[in-house]
């Protein structure tokens, strides 16, 4: 087996995904980017899930906005659904797994907040009764999807913001999540702090 050459692979897999995505997707990101700016001048915060790597991705985001991503700001209102292992464990056993997100947007989401829903098959059940639960709040979603979308991308609604990787392998959905990412907080940084850079 010739690691180097799988290596550089993943590599130009990766950069290929990413450069074919971005036409597609540039515009749903500043959408994706208005929207959550909106959302935080208003009082608003964001809130984000997802399951295992997109729960990694969930929380990357938060700490971004909570912390900083490059530029020196007051800290910026962005709660992780995946961090609280006993709110986790005790929905999820006095009730489902499914619920483990919902609960929370029935607790934390208010009118005008943003849910930013990460599932690289779109089709997570969880995050699917998250979304359920924004939408009874009045809250906008952001979906990070792959592949075609999923139920997730069945279920959006108009003024809902899509993001799905036209991508099969999850490995290379899930970095071009992360570039998302960080695309949504540059964005966000552009917006507030009138960056030109």
């Amino acid at each position: 087996m010739d690691l180097i050459s799988r290596i550089g692979q993943h590599f130009e897999d990766s950069a290929r995904t990413k450069l074919e995505a971005l036409e597609l997707l540039a515009a749903p990101i500043a959408g994706a980017i208005e929207t959550m700016v909106g959302a935080l001048v208003n009082n608003g915060r964001i809130l984000a899930c997802g399951n295992g790597g997109s729960a990694g991705d969930a929380q990357h985001f938060a700490a971004e906005l909570v912390g900083r991503f490059e530029a020196e700001r007051q800290g910026l209102a962005a709660i992780a659904l995946t961090t609280d292992s006993s709110i986790l464990t005790a929905v999820g056993n006095d009730y489902s797994f499914d619920l483990v997100f919902a609960r929370q947007v029935q607790a934390l989401g208010q009118p005008g907040d943003v849910l930013l829903a990460i599932s690289t098959s779109g089709n997570s059940g969880n995050v699917i009764e998250a979304i359920r639960a924004a939408h009874e709040h009045d809250m906008r979603v952001v979906a990070l999807t792959g592949r075609n979308g999923g139920r997730i991308g069945e279920m959006l609604k108009d003024d809902d913001i899509h993001i799905c990787v036209p991508a099969q392998r999850t490995a290379r959905i899930q970095e071009t999540h992360l570039l998302t990412i960080h695309c949504l907080c540059d964005g966000i940084d552009c917006l507030l702090l009138g960056v030109e850079e």
